[in-house]
């Protein structure tokens, strides 16, 4: 697959007419919402501005590829920008982007597609192939120089393929691997293995990107390497490199800085890597946030469980809130086959704990960490003890397992084979599990039972105050750390049999997509037409308890959208607690209002009189567009 399968005249803008960043991402994704590639506009750019808060994609040297891999994107794209004068897009450089390239892959796109989109994103370190895009006078020449860049690299990789197979063991070895696997993953090997050459080192790069490990470095190679230089700014495979010398760095830094990459790799100025050290990866990173990526690592891989299995639950009601019993007599095998699979003995939801404290473990210790974390998160729930015990569990089996690698460091050679498959399984399960049963689980049961018992007695104001806190946290950030709190602490709170807390979550994380909606439908004069249609989206993000529906309001204007969201939300989350609405599902929106929510009435109302002080407080506040600026965005 070529480059301009993906890039065609209908997703080229020659002339752009935004003047920041947020502008021209806005303006992109207009683009490809016009040309027929998105099926939800508002959910693409959410993940666009996703992606650009985990580091930006402005590389420097005029170049910004804004990308994102999601299910939003109907067919796989690529969108050309280009601004002659340049656009601040806080590049890494500091100098503003002329040349943008905004990729948007499905979230099933297959190899070829990701390939070939990886393959733009080596062109672009070619000067000359900037330069001729930049003077390219129409929208055909455009496709047309990319055209030939690609057939002239393909011609000199086919040249070189015969040095290539016979070359010797590289001296050099890298691994470079971003979140998205897209773009940055392929731009850092390229430009370490270009200035490899020109420096006349041998180099081997392995990627990690969308499609998997490609070029994956072997035992051998890794042996005889002088140095290994690590960009990458997510997990990858570590012990392979003990007792070598290791650079860790971002990503970034491969794309910006591979000659002092190279250098400080050929002098082997950096620290000899010990498997199992809690090394990071920047080492500007702090011990908070190290905690804060493991937590999240064993919240995200949680989450399909909680709603997998929230909606299987709440299906099962659709037969009675009882017809799950075989004793009941409105009893019906579909939902209880229903309810064994969302919430049963050995259903989604018996997993959640273990999950949790499995996946902590793993980002601790790696894949050595996976079986005592969930071993230890196993006990927690049979014991419990909760979440607060699955995560004890997670965090106790990821450090354990990383000192088992300290003590074992020194075991001769021939044993290393031995060590992930005997001595940190056996080993970790069995001191996780000694100090979880003998130690952890009971005190943390008792804890755990007085968190249910203070929750089932909250009252009054007590319960009011529960509720605003856990509403307006769920819109503080929608879909960051802080919103992810809240809804542990629900989930927590439903696992430990208090319904109530989860709702106020729920109806918080409603709010600001449906107050948003409500705005943009009643005060038009106050949102450009882009913003508009977006708003009709947030109609259904909303109604589905899928608050990032508000994050493109938000990133454009957070001060009020931010401001009058967590207002709103407070306040849905406080009635919510007031008339005593209970949750029975963690997740499904207005679906599980219908059939898992006892006050079915009194809850929609609280949700609905959030929304509307959200969207009064917001439509009130927000200046009207101008006609210009309307038809600008």
């Amino acid at each position: 697959m070529k480059i301009t399968d993906l890039l065609k005249q209908d997703t080229v803008v020659l002339d752009l007419v935004s003047g920041n960043k947020r502008e021209v991402i806005d303006e992109l994704v207009n683009k490809l919402h016009e040309a027929g590639r998105l099926n939800d506009k508002a959910g693409y750019k959410a993940a666009i501005l996703k992606r650009e808060e985990q580091s930006t994609t402005g590389i420097g040297e005029g170049i910004a590829i804004p990308h994102a891999k999601t299910a939003a994107v109907k067919i796989p794209a690529i969108c050309f920008g280009r601004a002659i004068d340049g656009i601040d897009y806080e590049s890494l450089d500091g100098q503003p982007a002329k040349l943008f390239f905004m990729i948007a892959a499905s979230e099933g796109a297959n190899n070829a597609h990701l390939e070939t989109l990886s393959r733009l994103s080596s062109l672009l370190m070619d000067e000359g192939f900037r330069q001729k895009l930049l003077s390219a006078a129409s929208k055909e020449e455009v496709i047309t120089i990319i055209d030939q860049k690609e057939k002239e690299v393909a011609d000199e990789e086919a040249d070189s393929s015969e040095v290539s197979e016979t070359a010797g063991i590289s001296k050099i070895l890298a691994v470079t691997a971003c979140p998205t696997g897209i773009a940055h993953t392929y731009m850092a090997a390229d430009a370490l293995r270009a200035k490899a050459k020109e420096m006349g080192v041998d180099i081997k790069v392995e990627t990690n990107g969308s499609t998997g490990i490609k070029n994956g470095l072997t035992a051998k190679e890794i042996e005889e390497a002088q140095a290994i230089i690590i960009a990458a700014d997510k997990q990858v495979e570590m012990d392979r490199f003990n007792g070598k010398h290791v650079i860790i760095v971002p990503v970034a830094q491969g794309i910006r800085k591979p000659q002092e990459l190279i250098q400080r790799a050929m002098n082997q100025e950096a620290p000899v890597y010990q498997a199992g050290s809690s090394k990071k990866r920047n080492d500007s990173a702090s011990v908070g946030s190290g905690i804060y990526k493991h937590l999240m690592s064993g919240v995200s891989n949680m989450l399909p469980f909680v709603v997998g299995g929230g909606i299987l639950i709440a299906l099962s009601f659709i037969f009675g809130i009882n017809a799950s019993n075989p004793e009941d007599p409105s009893y019906s095998p579909i939902a209880k086959a229903l309810m064994d699979m969302g919430g049963g003995a050995s259903g989604a939801f018996f997993f959640l704990v273990p999950v949790l404290a499995g996946f902590i473990a793993s980002s601790i210790a790696d894949r050595p960490g996976f079986a005592p974390g969930m071993v230890g998160g196993l006990l927690a729930a049979q014991a419990g003890a909760g979440f607060l015990g699955g995560l004890i569990a997670g965090f106790l089996a990821g450090y354990v397992v990383v000192g088992l690698k300290k003590v074992f460091e020194k075991l001769p050679q021939q044993l290393d084979g031995l060590k992930p498959v005997l001595i940190y399984p056996v080993l970790g399960i069995l001191i996780t599990g000694l100090i979880m049963l003998f130690i952890i689980n009971d005190p943390v049961t008792a804890i755990n039972k007085g968190m249910t018992s203070w929750l089932n007695g909250l009252s009054g104001t007590n319960k009011i105050i529960l509720g605003i806190i856990l509403g307006g946290m769920m819109a503080v950030d929608m879909g960051g750390p802080i919103n992810k709190a809240a809804f542990t602490f629900g989930i927590a709170a439903i696992e430990a049999g208090s319904l109530g807390p989860h709702a106020a979550v729920m109806a918080g994380g409603m709010v600001p997509p449906l107050g948003i909606a409500l705005a943009t439908t009643f005060f038009k004069q106050k949102f450009t037409e882009t913003e508009r249609k977006s708003g009709i989206t947030n109609y259904f993000l909303g109604a589905s308890f899928i608050t990032e529906g508000a994050i493109p309001f938000a990133a454009a204007d957070p001060i009020r959208v931010i401001i009058s969201s967590v207002i709103g939300a407070a306040t849905a989350g406080a009635l919510a607690m007031a008339f005593n609405v209970t949750l029975q599902a963690p997740h499904g929106g207005i679906f599980a209002i219908f059939l898992a929510v006892n006050h079915k009435l009194l809850y929609i109302l609280a949700i609905l009189i959030g929304a509307v002080i959200t969207a009064a407080i917001l439509g009130i506040w927000k200046k009207k567009v101008p006609a210009a600026q309307e038809k600008a965005k």
